[in-house]
């Protein structure tokens, strides 16, 4: 059996055996949503091995998966990505000071899949927007700033896919960067990523009170600054 063929069995018998190395970096170098960047450059292996294996996988072979194994697939290789591209640059105050006015950060070349070299913004807005069509997923790409949705220590995995979405929506929308509910003048302040990825969530009102026991549906919405700066421990 080739190296290709056993990253392939491992992942379809065993996820956790194939996000072994993204998990071990995800429980050393990320606490509550931070990450440890300078810890993570001295000891980039398990990252660069993660990578290599997903960018292994074979379309033919990755078309057979069920949904949720492709979407915890992409998921997990975005905030992978999202770190390699910070630490290409390390140290760095925030993402957004990577590139430059003609290509930003989500715009760089930064990894092989399926044979193409794709960027960030394929991989979200090309690939995991358009197939998928799932709001979650915009409380799960960490795009490595404060204000984002916190990086999790453990990956995401297909059999548990659904809870860990729940789960972190239910999280971030209980956090001060998600959400702020002001009753007395009947408004909430929410994350500007309702703002910018509004059509994904249909009606953003009805997506929040899902997560909040307070009836927010007739208040006004105000949405709150966000902070670039970097996710670092």
């Amino acid at each position: 059996m080739n190296l290709l063929f056993l990253f392939l069995f491992l992942f379809q018998s065993n996820t956790n055996a194939f996000y072994a190395e993204w998990d071990s970096v995800l429980q050393e170098h990320v606490k509550q949503g931070f990450v440890d960047y300078k810890g993570l450059q001295n000891q980039p292996e398990n990252l660069k091995q993660f990578l290599e294996k997903a960018t292994n996988v074979q379309k033919q072979d990755f078309e057979k998966w069920e949904k949720k194994e492709q979407l915890a697939f992409y998921i997990n290789l975005y905030n992978a990505l999202t770190i390699k591209l910070i630490l290409s640059e390390y140290p760095v105050k925030s993402i957004k000071d990577i590139g430059n006015f003609f290509q930003g950060p989500w715009s760089r070349d930064v990894f092989s899949l399926f044979g193409n070299t794709i960027t960030l913004n394929n991989l979200e807005h090309d690939i995991i927007r358009k197939q998928f069509k799932e709001p979650r997923i915009h409380l799960v790409l960490v795009c490595a700033a404060k204000a984002c949705p916190p990086l999790r220590s453990e990956s995401y995995r297909a059999e548990i896919l659904n809870e860990l979405l729940e789960n972190q929506a239910k999280n971030y929308l209980s956090s001060s960067n998600g959400l702020i509910i002001d009753e007395q003048k009947q408004t909430i302040f929410i994350s500007s990523i309702f703002k910018w990825y509004a059509e994904d969530f249909e009606s953003v009102p009805d997506f929040i009170q899902k997560y909040t026991s307070t009836s927010i549906k007739t208040y006004s919405i105000r949405y709150l600054d966000y902070d670039w700066s970097l996710n670092e421990k």
